[in-house]
C-alpha cells in the first residue's frame, strides 16, 4: 500500500478538529533530524518519521520501548510502519515518565524503510479503537458514555459494572489485565448500581476527579496510581471525598487500543502485529 494513502486515511479518521497534543518534539531534541516537519509543528500527532513510500506490514504498540524497537528490527523486514500510541518509552521510576527512544533504533528504522506513526490524544478520544473504549469493553462496563475532555479529546468513560463490591471489581480488573492491580480503598465496599469512571493511563488527575464529583461518582479505574509528589494532593482529595481508586499500569490500560488497531489495518489488506510489552508495576 502506498504510504501516503495510509497516512492520509489515519489522519482523516483520527485527528479530528479540536484535538491537540503536548509538543512531544520538545521532549526528544536528539531525534529532531528524524522527525517529520508536521509532527514537530502540530504537537506530535500523526506521522512521526517518514521513512518509506510503501507499506507492506504494520506493527502496533503502546510505547517505543527498547523491547518493541528491537523486536521490529529483529524481523529483518523493510517497507513497514510502526504504529504507536506514544512517541516515547515509559519509566516512572528511572526517567520520571516519558522519555525518548535511543537514536540508534530510529536511525536503523530509517535505514530499513520503517516509518513511525503516532496517535496519542487522537487515540484516547472515545471511539471504536480508543484507549478508554477498548478497556471499558474488556472490563464489560455497561451503559458507557464518553467523558473527561482533555486537549480536545474525550479520554474516558462513565458506566456501570455487574460487580457488587469494590473487592470484586478489583479482582475482576486484575484478571482482565493479567497481573496485579492497585486498590486505594478510600470509599465504600458496596458499589452495587454505582456509576464508575474509567480513564486509562494517567487518568488519576484533578480534571477527572472534578468531573466525577459533579456527577457524584466515587469509583475511578485508571492506570497510574502511585502516590508521589505529582499525585499526592489528588490522593488526599480522593481520600477526603471517599473515592475508590483502582490502577492497572500505564501500559496495560492502554494496550487494548493498539491491539484493536490491527483490525483497522487488516481492512486495507495489510498484515499487522501487536508487539506485546511489559507492564511497569511501579506505576501502581
Amino acid at each position: 500500500m502506498r504510504a501516503i494513502a495510509l497516512y492520509d486515511k489515519l489522519k482523516n479518521d483520527f485527528i479530528k478538529e479540536g484535538i491537540n497534543d503536548i509538543d512531544w518534539a520538545n521532549r526528544m531534541p536528539n531525534l529532531h533530524k528524524y522527525l517529520f516537519s508536521e509532527f514537530m509543528q502540530n504537537g506530535g500527532m500523526g506521522l512521526m518519521c517518514d521513512f518509506t513510500d510503501e507499506i507492506e506490514k504494520v506493527y502496533t504498540t503502546v510505547f517505543l520501548s527498547e523491547k518493541v524497537l528491537a523486536k521490529v528490527l529483529s524481523d529483518n523486514i523493510s517497507n513497514a510502519m510502526l504504529f504507536s500510541h506514544h512517541p516515547t518509552n515509559w519509566d516512572l521510576k528511572n526517567h520520571n515518565g516519558n522519555y525518548a527512544a535511543e537514536e540508534k533504533y530510529i536511525a536503523e528504522l530509517k535505514e530499513r524503510n520503517i516509518s513511525v506513526y503516532v496517535l496519542h490524544h487522537p487515540l484516547d478520544n472515545f471511539g471504536k479503537y480508543s484507549t478508554c473504549g477498548t478497556l471499558a469493553d474488556r472490563l464489560k462496563l455497561h451503559g458507557v458514555k464518553p467523558a473527561f475532555m482533555y486537549y480536545g479529546a474525550l479520554c474516558g468513560v462513565i458506566g456501570t459494572t455487574d460487580c457488587r463490591t469494590i473487592g470484586e471489581l478489583h479482582d475482576h480488573y486484575s484478571q482482565t489485565v493479567g497481573h496485579k492491580t492497585s486498590l486505594y480503598k478510600y470509599g465504600d465496599e458496596n458499589i452495587q448500581g454505582e456509576k464508575i469512571a474509567l480513564c486509562p493511563g494517567g487518568g488519576n488527575a484533578m480534571f477527572v476527579i472534578n468531573e466525577m464529583m459533579e456527577n457524584n461518582i466515587r469509583i475511578l479505574i485508571t492506570g497510574v496510581t502511585i502516590v508521589n509528589n505529582y499525585s499526592r494532593e489528588t490522593h488526599e482529595f480522593e481520600k477526603a471525598n471517599r473515592i475508590n481508586v483502582l490502577g492497572g499500569t500505564h501500559y496495560s490500560t492502554e494496550k487494548y487500543a493498539p491491539m484493536e488497531m490491527c483490525k483497522y489495518f487488516n481492512e486495507f489488506g495489510l498484515p499487522s502485529e501487536f508487539i506485546d510489552d511489559e507492564p511497569d508495576l511501579f506505576d501502581l
